[in-house]
């Protein structure tokens, strides 16, 4: 798998996994999650799922500042309701990311570990993800809006609009990855934290 070069430039996400720990891998817990795993993840890199991945890093650095943030202590909710649009893409990525699952997630071990119930769509927040410490209860919510650092939908219609032809199409997909660049870029300004 060929990545693409800014790819090594988009800084991880480092969190502390006690389950993981206690299991024996990685034998201190230490989880680093890089970009393109989440690329790999949802199966492709676009802007929903650039935007869910810079929700949960700006987040998380909002919610435990100095502090490692604890996988699977995580709880994170959506306003949207997980049927519309990307929402089932964006809650698919942060709950691998903070280990936070549904009713159907890990149930623990003697009490410990569990994962259930962490994550929730269609609350009424302001923003599009509130993030929730289990241990202090304090919360962050976070939005993201794209539009603020470059217009993904013109570059999608050089694709797939009435205006493209067989050359938009060819360079469509450097061209849709030159706009997550930017994204990456801008994150400051596409990602607002509260």
């Amino acid at each position: 798998m060929t990545l693409n070069v800014f790819y090594n430039n988009i800084e991880p996400i480092v969190l502390k996994d006690e389950l993981a720990e206690f299991l024996g891998f990685p034998e201190d817990g230490i989880i680093k999650i890089h970009y393109h795993e989440i690329v790999k993840m949802a199966g492709h890199s676009c802007v929903t799922v650039a935007g869910a991945y810079l929700m949960a890093y700006k987040g998380l650095k909002a919610l435990y500042g100095n502090d490692m943030p604890k996988r699977g202590e995580i709880k994170v909710e959506l306003r949207d309701s997980i049927a519309d649009g990307s929402n089932g893409v964006v809650a698919a990525v942060l709950s691998n990311i903070t280990g936070a699952a549904t009713e159907n997630g890990f149930g623990g071990l003697a009490g410990n570990f569990s994962r259930k119930n962490l994550i929730y769509n269609d609350v009424a927040i302001d923003g599009v993800v509130r993030f929730t410490r289990m241990d202090t209860a304090k919360s962050v919510e976070v939005s993201y809006n794209p539009a603020k650092a470059v217009q993904p939908g013109n570059v999608m219609m050089t694709a797939i609009g009435p205006q493209a032809t067989d050359e938009s199409r060819k360079n469509f997909p450097k061209k849709w990855q030159e706009v997550i660049k930017t994204i990456f870029e801008n994150m400051d300004a596409v990602v607002e934290v509260t």
